[in-house]
């Protein structure tokens, strides 16, 4: 048969994405960052990923071979329509590859949009809160470990001390139980730290978060929260969270 429609006056409302549309690049395993985005979005706002490819097991030479396709995965995330800011999520992979270049090559994928990174977002959160003395967790190798601690303390951030799980995947770092988390984010903790900052988007820190401040009385920072709340306040939405610590109510 042949199609003829009837002439109809379509409506159209703003969309789900009305506020702000904001772009995500993850490595290949990644499974927790695209769920937390979307499950703590505010309403009007849509988050979009893209992978980069890289090598299964995580090192600072795998993660550093991102930088050929980083901008051609920023550049497939909404092509015609364009996302308000982009952000390469991964914080090893930022150090990695070095944040400027990361940047670059965000820019280059996505000219339109505010680019940054999580390993920014980390440091954009604790410096909203103010953190000076900070312990840290990680389910890092002690190599990126180590990179990690070296890149915040030339932020300006005296890392008392750095503890990592040394795990080599993604796929194990998912699986770490919350019940864990509140333990190793306790047990790391120092009298004279101020902030405890649980690196890396692949546990689920994020859940926990809220739990960990209440029974430490101290800011905690993991970088899915910093993520969410750095790229929403670069969009230009200033909502206050429930459920995701204080960076999210007070700043």
């Amino acid at each position: 048969m042949q199609v003829i429609s009837k002439k109809w006056n379509t409506r159209f409302d703003p969309g789900r994405n009305y506020r702000a549309k904001i772009g995500y690049v993850v490595i290949p395993n990644e499974m927790t960052i695209e769920a937390e985005m979307i499950e703590n979005a505010p309403e009007g706002v849509w988050m979009y990923f893209n992978r980069v490819m890289m090598p299964r097991e995580i090192s600072t030479e795998s993660l550093a071979k991102c930088v050929t396709g980083l901008a051609k995965a920023a550049s497939e995330i909404l092509p015609d329509d364009h996302v308000d800011v982009i952000c390469y999520a991964c914080t090893s992979g930022t150090i990695a590859m070095g944040e400027e270049r990361t940047l670059e090559e965000l820019r280059k994928g996505a000219p339109y949009a505010k680019p940054t990174t999580l390993a920014s977002s980390v440091v954009e959160a604790l410096r909203a809160v103010g953190a000076k003395k900070i312990v840290a967790g990680c389910p890092y190798t002690d190599e990126l470990a180590t990179n990690a601690a070296n890149f915040f303390e030339a932020k300006g951030f005296e890392i008392l001390d750095f503890q990592g799980l040394n795990l080599d995947y993604d796929t194990d770092m998912i699986k770490i139980s919350t019940d864990f988390i509140v333990e190793f984010a306790r047990a790391i903790d120092r009298p004279e730290a101020d902030t405890i900052l649980l690196s890396c988007g692949a546990p689920r820190f994020m859940e926990k978060v809220q739990e960990i401040e209440e029974k430490t009385g101290k800011h905690v920072i993991c970088s899915n929260q910093a993520m969410l709340w750095n790229t929403l306040r670069m969009a230009g939405i200033n909502d206050k969270l429930d459920g995701l610590g204080r960076l999210f109510k007070e700043h």
